[in-house]
């Protein structure tokens, strides 16, 4: 059985290493705020690990750490961005969200309105706008948007915020 170069090997892991980022990236919702910048250094990270392995064959250890670097930042970071991209405050927002586009589009209208997002949300179960409390007696992100979204009536922080561009285009984001 042949062996493998050191060069195609290291070849073959940035070529993995893009394809991780790619499937990483397109697995978010596109609703989602990506962090497309902290996804593009991290590739580039373990893009340049991969190339010190490309190039820098002099010592043992070098390879050794400059492979845990490629994992790590090839692998590893790519992933748990995505993993991490949805807690369940975020997932109760793309339901509201999406039960906002179908409550608009069913009335044939072409906006995603305020109230269509508080009317979904109520009826999840959540609210709309900050929560009121003594110390912060004004609502906030009730009335416009960016929406305040919340799972439980009750619930303080964390929060999520939806605002709809062109129309139906939902964008979510943790305000």
């Amino acid at each position: 059985m042949p062996s493998v170069s050191p060069r195609l090997q290291a070849l073959g892991a940035a070529v993995f290493c893009v394809a991780v980022a790619l499937v990483a990236g397109l697995a978010v919702d596109s609703r989602l705020d990506r962090h497309w910048i902290l996804r593009g250094l991290t590739l580039f990270l373990a893009l340049c690990c991969a190339t010190l392995l490309l190039t820098d064959q002099s010592r043992r250890i070098r390879q050794i750490v400059t492979a845990i670097g490629l994992a790590m930042f090839g692998v590893v970071f790519p992933v748990s961005q995505t993993a991490w991209s949805t807690p369940p405050e975020i997932d109760f927002a793309l339901a509201v969200a999406t039960d906002a586009e179908d409550a608009a589009t069913k009335d044939a209208r072409s906006v995603v309105t305020v109230e269509d997002v508080k009317a979904a949300a109520e009826a999840r179960g959540g609210a709309v706008g900050s929560l009121q409390t003594e110390r912060n007696p004004e609502v906030r992100g009730a009335d416009e948007f960016p929406v305040i979204v919340r799972a439980k009536p009750d619930q303080g922080r964390p929060w999520a915020c939806i605002s709809f561009t062109n129309g139906l285009n939902a964008e979510i984001r943790a305000c």
